[in-house]
């Protein structure tokens, strides 16, 4: 009898089933309940992301309006007299206003067009307005046609230029180069192809970039219940090991038999990374001239964060390692900037070898911004299919093997719960990999040899040292 009951209920919960399915395609006129591989795919083509070359920077000719009175009485013989205002004059000019070229005040000036809003200065006989080219700091034109480039659009951290002269050189080689197809389709969604010359001028604020100072931990290392020795083989389990902060509290109870949980641990190991950070950051490395960079996925928060890495690749020596919840052009940013404050003075030649992420041309447009100028070689794709690609790949592909190490360490702790944490648990890999790590490409060397390490017997050993002498170096920079 049971059988027969269930066949019955589950033939009732099909026929219903149906039932819904074709009333619902009757109302919206489709299916809801298609299968993801019976729906045809959106094939929208879209345009990628391209970077220009560096504009032309022209800087306005300033002038000193008393310079040239004087310069003007010693050639005419008498004065130049202000402007003589006519009593039955409509436009007056503003008490407040002075010439952007010259700086002559508004004794000076007179409306040239009337109530139109230009003006022109008796002295320097500039013309402006309100939109006039010297009230800028600089004007930006096109590498190709030298014409001025136009402001388009405004972004949260730049601002879009568009050279839109019709005769300029790159827009025609981009017309001229499109099929018949194309150009009909240019015709119909001109907005699909970037056919003129575009530049990012970027409003990121540059000394906001430098190091900050630590902030104080949860934890203070000097008032720690558990000896150097085993916060040294927390340490040692936790990042040299890549074991979780769970089985790093189970490994020393149930080997060591030290009582100790694991949220003890993770404070333990924020604390740490805040006394580590600033003798990373500022340790005078020995570089080479070969960098590369790249970027990882990590877990926070249960979202993607990011973390960047910019390595050299001779030294095996980390140089950068901010993590972001977006891959933008300002990590990008902050990323290459930690590493131009451990180079001693920037090389004429200095150059990053990354992948294909238009990020990293932004990044270099906002760097030639500050008159700081470098080249970034991108390694595009799997295969070489270009020279650059050919010829950098080897350095592409030793940061891909960092990037593996890290991912073999951090796999275990399934992701971070705060950002702090997963910059706590970042800083101390990269303590360990610059410090405390022997490298098979330098024979088995450590890449940053300090002698107070050397001989010591053992990695918990080391790791008590590393954080005396971090907060050695605290201590001078707060006293000096």
């Amino acid at each position: 009898m049971l059988p027969q009951l269930l066949t019955y209920l589950l033939t009732y919960i099909k026929y219903q089933d149906q039932i819904i399915r074709t009333l619902l395609t009757l109302l919206i006129g489709k299916s809801m309940f298609d299968k993801p591989s019976e729906r045809p795919p959106v094939n929208k083509p879209y345009r990628k992301l391209q970077v220009d070359d560096l504009p032309i920077i022209e800087t306005p000719e300033k002038l000193n309006y008393k310079l040239l009175l004087q310069e003007y009485l010693e050639a005419k013989g008498k004065p130049l007299k202000p402007v003589k205002r006519h009593s039955k004059s409509t436009t007056s000019i503003p008490s407040s206003m002075k010439c952007p070229k010259c700086g002559a005040p508004s004794e000076y000036l007179y409306a040239n067009n009337g109530a139109k809003g230009q003006y022109r200065c008796k002295v320097c006989s500039c013309l402006f307005s309100n939109k006039n080219r010297y009230l800028k700091e600089a004007i930006l034109k096109c590498p190709h046609c030298s014409k001025t480039l136009e402001k388009i659009k405004e972004r949260k951290d730049f601002d879009i230029f568009k050279c839109k002269n019709n005769d300029c050189s790159y827009y025609q080689k981009k017309l001229n180069g499109l099929s018949k197809k194309e150009k009909q389709q240019f015709k119909d969604d001109p907005q699909a192809f970037k056919m003129r010359y575009i530049f990012r001028q970027f409003r990121f604020d540059y000394q906001p970039l430098a190091k900050k100072s630590p902030k104080k931990p949860k934890v203070d290392l000097s008032r720690l219940y558990v000896s150097p020795h085993t916060l040294g083989l927390i340490l040692t389990y936790h990042v040299n090991y890549g074991l979780s902060a769970r089985k790093t509290a189970a490994i020393m109870k149930d080997i060591h038999g030290v009582s100790i949980s694991h949220q003890s641990i993770l404070n333990y190991e924020n604390s740490v990374a805040l006394t580590v950070k600033p003798y990373v950051d500022h340790y005078p490395y020995e570089l080479s001239d070969q960098f590369c960079g790249d970027e990882t996925y990590i877990r926070v928060n249960g979202r993607w964060h990011y973390l960047f890495f910019f390595f050299d690749a001779v030294k095996k020596v980390i140089l950068s390692y901010p993590v972001s919840p977006n891959r933008d052009t300002l990590s990008a940013i902050k990323a290459i900037d930690e590493v131009l404050h451990k180079l001693r003075e920037t090389p004429q030649d200095l150059t990053f070898v990354v992948d294909g992420n238009p990020i990293y041309l932004l990044a270099q447009h906002f760097f030639a911004q500050q008159d700081i100028s470098f080249d970034v070689k991108q390694v595009i794709g799997l295969t070489n299919e270009d020279p650059v690609s050919k010829e950098y790949r080897p350095l592409k592909q030793i940061v891909e093997r960092l990037n593996r190490t890290f991912k073999g360490n951090y796999r275990s702790t399934h992701g971070f719960g705060s950002e702090q944490g997963s910059v706590s648990y970042v800083t101390l890999f990269v303590a360990y990999f610059n410090f405390l790590r022997p490298h098979a490409k330098l024979e088995g060397k450590v890449p940053v040899i300090i002698p107070e390490l050397r001989d010591l017997p053992h990695m918990p050993a080391r790791w008590a040292k590393l954080i005396e002498l971090s907060q050695e170096y605290i201590i001078e920079q707060q006293t000096a």
